[in-house]
């Protein structure tokens, strides 16, 4: 299955940047002290079982961004998680999120396009007996005006792929994330670390499968350990992002 490759284009970068302006709803908050997230897009199984394990035998839980048209199939990340993983992730305490039902590009997407799939998610997501999303993805990283527009306010965040972190004023209808994915995918993620616990920060960190053998959007067990050691080591706080979410909303 070859991945789906949204809009890369000049005027596709410009978009990406104008939209920012747009819908802005800023964070009331500054964190405390510094937080960190751990997410994972798709919920590909391995990000399930050994994302979720890295984090468990810490006393730990993560984020899970779920579009429920992708589970229990295959792609290019391997297998998705099915409905049954899905809600043990829920039953351990792990935040499950919103990533629309069919994985839809908001970069295209209308306001009313955007909305009705985002709905038919959380149907699907309640019709397995889980909580109501409170956190939302957006796929891709990539979002348009209309779709921005379409759902401002009806979750607590809505993430984006755009490097930063997250303190007082920034918008949470399109907050910053790092990835820990590609070959210099922790390297990365460890720099923006230092920059949180220097600014007082949150950061969110996401990836997608997690296995010995990354696709280009994962990452190793091995790296997840070391990223998330160091940030317990380095005294930020663990969060999911629906309990961030709340900390700087408040």
């Amino acid at each position: 299955m070859e991945a789906y490759q949204p809009d890369r284009s000049l005027k596709g970068k410009i978009r990406r940047r104008l939209v920012r302006l747009a819908e802005r709803r800023p964070a009331t908050a500054a964190p405390t002290r510094p937080m960190v997230s751990f997410s994972f897009d798709d919920a590909p199984a391995s990000a399930a079982a050994a994302g979720a394990a890295v984090l468990e035998s810490r006393g730990l839980r993560g984020t899970y961004y779920i579009a429920a048209a992708l589970a229990g199939t295959d792609g290019p990340m391997g297998r998705f998680a099915g409905p049954d993983e899905i809600v043990r992730l829920a039953l351990a305490g792990h935040e499950i999120g919103c990533h629309t039902y069919s994985h839809l590009d908001l970069g295209q997407a209308s306001g009313p396009e955007t909305a009705a799939d985002v709905g038919r998610n959380q149907a699907a997501l309640e019709a397995w007996k889980l909580p109501k999303a409170r956190s939302f993805a957006y796929p891709y990283g990539d979002v348009s005006a209309p779709a921005k527009r379409a759902l401002a306010g009806r979750f607590a965040t809505l993430r984006a792929l755009h490097h930063g972190v997250i303190g007082k004023g920034a918008d949470l209808n399109q907050t910053p994330a790092v990835g820990i994915e590609g070959p210099d995918g922790e390297a990365v993620a460890r720099r923006w670390l230092n920059r949180a616990k220097a600014e007082n920060a949150w950061l969110i960190l996401y990836t997608h499968d997690v296995a010995n053998d990354p696709s280009p959007w994962g990452c190793t067990p091995g790296a997840l350990e070391r990223l998330i050691d160091q940030a317990v080591a380095d005294g930020f706080e663990v969060v999911t992002v629906a309990e961030g979410a709340a900390k700087i909303a408040a």
